[in-house]
């Protein structure tokens, strides 16, 4: 009766073991399905990959910079137009 049990806890085993392997088949090939779905869902998205949405950013704060500097440079323009038509005015 021992190695009748043995046997029986053997195939057991053996299901077991071959369940297991079976199971880590199907998860490998569902992750696969559910990365490929992903991956079209993005594509169809038509996001802007990071690199390209980094270097417009930089482009943008280039431009605000610039933009404020253009600013302070007219208004000192202004100011010292401002100062000449008066002190043209006053002869």
């Amino acid at each position: 009766m021992t190695q009748y049990e043995n046997r029986l806890l053997d195939d057991i085993a053996k299901l077991m073991t071959s369940a297991a392997g079976a199971a880590q088949g199907v998860r490998t090939e569902v992750e696969t399905l559910i990365r490929a779905q992903a991956e079209r869902m993005v594509a169809d998205l038509d996001l802007v990959p990071r690199e390209e949405f980094d270097a417009m950013k930089d482009l943008a704060v280039a431009a605000r910079t610039e933009a404020e500097g253009l600013k302070a440079r007219l208004e000192a323009v202004e100011a010292r137009l401002a100062a000449l038509e008066a002190g043209s005015g006053n002869s």
